[in-house]
């Protein structure tokens, strides 16, 4: 019960508190939707995403213990979920919201507050957190943006839309610079920081006025059940199977279940919108997720106390 109340005023708690004010604020003034989304997607996304890469420090041999493990796992989750989707028979653009609702998780605004909590005492918990979010940032503007946009392009035109985005270009700058330690000149760096800082506010805000659109009761379906199963059950059982099959131990192997276990990433939500792909679904699966997510993530932190802690 400690847990489950800590992570639920802690993190899921301000997170709906913030969904509820953009439904509050969309049923009184009507936002304009697409504009907040535009307004996501090519100003204050990059800028989160330049600053997390450009500030991370990264101990290159945690690195190289984890990146392996990372990739097999969104591997295998990827599969996971196009056999799913393939199960159910949901269209192309179903299947691209569902396969993104499973594979992208929200290690952001989610994932390091809770590491941030469980791992104040060894930082190395958290430091992995950041690894986690700086791939999940690189999972979420190449597998899932084209996911999304081969729902409704193909060929050519999918690689133009993917270099055109400027997250992309955030994400080569910010690792360039970070790589070779290019300082960032006071006068961009604080106009860049008041973006990133908007950043989860905005999007918060935006996914609550989504929200504020939807019926409460087609929230309960079969797609949005089995992806939040996919999400919060299967995910950190097959992190549970990996990390065990590949020895990790200690505060690395219990980090790395812990954020496994996180909910549905809200930049699904907010990709969905730009590229109009079933935005409405993609909406209900975050919340639903983030919901349900206050349970799953208290157990399995306890999980992963009783093995390694």
């Amino acid at each position: 019960m400690v847990y489950l109340s800590m992570v639920f005023f802690q993190v899921v708690g301000p997170i709906l508190i913030m969904l509820a004010i953009g439904a509050a604020l969309q049923l009184k003034f009507r936002f304009n939707l697409k504009a907040l989304s535009n307004l996501l997607t090519y100003c204050l996304m990059p800028a989160a995403v330049f600053i997390n890469i450009y500030e991370t420090q990264v101990n290159a041999e945690v690195l190289a213990s984890i990146v392996v493990y990372l990739i097999i796992f969104s591997i295998c989750l990827m599969l996971i979920s196009w056999l799913f989707s393939k199960l159910l028979k949901l269209n192309r653009s179903q299947a691209a919201i569902f396969n993104n609702s499973i594979v992208l998780i929200n290690s952001g605004n989610y994932g390091i507050p809770v590491s941030q909590m469980l791992f104040v005492a060894n930082p190395l918990g958290t430091s992995i957190q950041i690894i986690i979010v700086i791939f999940q940032n690189i999972i979420t503007y190449t597998y899932g943006l084209y996911n999304l946009i081969s729902s409704t392009k193909s060929g050519v035109d999918i690689l133009r839309s993917l270099l055109r985005l400027p997250i992309v270009h955030a994400l080569i700058i910010g690792a360039i610079m970070n790589f070779w330690n290019i300082g960032l000149p006071i006068t961009f760096r604080i106009p860049i920081e008041y973006l990133a800082n908007a950043f989860i506010s905005i999007a918060l805000i935006t996914l609550g006025a989504q929200l504020a659109q939807l019926e409460l009761k087609t929230i309960f379906s079969k797609v949005i059940f089995t992806s939040t199963v996919g999400r919060l059950i299967v995910g950190p059982t097959l992190a549970l199977g990996l990390i065990l099959l590949m020895g990790f131990d200690g505060v690395v192997a219990q980090s790395l279940l812990i954020a496994s276990a996180f909910p549905t990433s809200r930049n699904s939500s907010t990709l969905a919108l730009e590229y109009d792909v079933e935005a409405n679904l993609a909406a209900q699966i975050v919340l639903f997720s983030t919901i349900m997510s206050c349970i799953t993530v208290t157990i399995v932190i306890y999980i992963s106390t009783i093995l390694w802690g």
